[in-house]
């Protein structure tokens, strides 16, 4: 009987693990302290998802900055600019949603994950980081992932992962509405210009984009344990 018991118990928190993680990232999305390391991850893979579409595009990255309140900029030159413009919250939903999917694979795609994080870390560090705060951001966010690579318990790695994936689809379904500030920066007044189409529209275009990529890890969710 108890046996059965842990059974179903093990099966109704893998069934609903995601919902579980997800309202754990919403809750310590309100904690000041806590939550500075996932607002600089989120900013992280903002910005690098700009460089990357400057690199793409025939660019190049100039530099990398990460501040301390979890804001970023990436500065580029050449390339397309509606493409750099566009990938910076499309890019962050992109990494969130694949850190998920691939965590959620297997445990020891995790761990390659956690190393080619790192890798992709380092690399920003050598080559595009520029000041000393971006430099101790970095760094400590590569720290980070060598601790999670270095987890005995390949399942708490795993899970850790998921989490960072959530929470980073959640900054990315969120943060797009901070352009609202009736400053006219940032990429939504950068692609408004560039198109005529107004900042509303890319600001709920990112946001759609963001529950189109948690709804299909639901589904995915629900179809794996269903």
């Amino acid at each position: 009987m108890a046996s059965n018991s842990k059974i179903t118990s093990a099966s109704f928190w893998q069934k609903y693990q995601l919902y579980f993680l997800l309202i754990a990232a919403i809750i310590i999305r309100q904690i000041p302290i806590v939550s500075i390391p996932l607002n600089w991850l989120e900013s992280y893979f903002h910005e690098i998802s700009h460089g990357i579409a400057a690199l793409v595009s025939g660019g190049e990255i100039m530099r990398i900055q990460l501040f301390a309140n979890g804001a970023g900029l990436c500065t580029t030159r050449g390339g397309l600019g509606f493409l750099i413009s566009f990938f910076g919250y499309a890019g962050a939903t992109f990494w969130g949603w694949l850190l998920f999917k691939l965590a959620n694979s297997h445990q020891r795609t995790a761990q390659v994950v956690s190393g080619l994080m790192i890798v992709l870390l380092l690399a920003s560090l050598i080559f595009w980081a520029r000041d000393l705060l971006t430099i101790i951001i970095i760094s400590s966010l590569a720290v980070m992932f060598v601790f999670l690579i270095k987890m005995r318990r390949l399942y708490t790695l795993q899970l850790l992962l998921k989490f960072f994936g959530l929470s980073i689809l959640l900054n990315s379904l969120f943060s797009p509405t901070y352009l609202f500030d009736g400053r006219d920066l940032g990429d939504g007044a950068a692609l408004a210009s560039m198109t005529m189409v107004p900042e509303l529209v890319w600001v709920l275009l990112w946001c759609v984009l963001a529950v189109v990529a948690l709804y299909s890890l639901m589904k995915m969710n629900k179809k794996s344990y269903s």
